[in-house]
């Protein structure tokens, strides 16, 4: 039980510094683009890592939004972050981008990234 709670702070903690804070930094009152939420907050969706193709080990979260005093909407962005690189990646469509891509940079998706491993037989 506390390697769950330790593995799901070291998520949270990761997202919120690595993805969320720069997000917010980057947000402007005078932009045409969405305006930032309210709040925000990270959920990591499992509890226990999952390891991909490479056997890297990643664990999933999704972070949810609330504008104003309304409702939570959830997923509103979902990814994963790897443990010893610790590098974080969202969801487009179908497919991952290095998180930095929300925050305007140009980057190309990241193929096999936080698609666990078919479990061995």
């Amino acid at each position: 039980m506390a390697d769950e709670s330790s593995l799901a702070q070291w998520a949270q903690q990761h997202v919120e510094a690595g993805l969320l804070k720069p997000l917010a930094e980057r947000s402007s009152r005078f932009s045409r683009s969405r305006p930032p939420p309210h709040e925000s907050r990270v959920r990591v969706t499992q509890t226990t890592l999952s390891r991909d193709k490479q056997g890297r080990e990643f664990v999933s979260f999704s972070v949810d939004v609330r504008y104003g005093t309304g409702d939570w909407h959830a997923d509103d962005i979902v990814g994963c972050a790897y443990r010893a690189s610790g590098s974080v990646f969202v969801k487009s469509g179908e497919v991952y981008f290095p998180a930095s891509r929300l925050l305007g940079k140009r980057v190309d998706a990241a193929p096999g990234v936080c698609r666990a491993a078919a479990p061995r037989s």
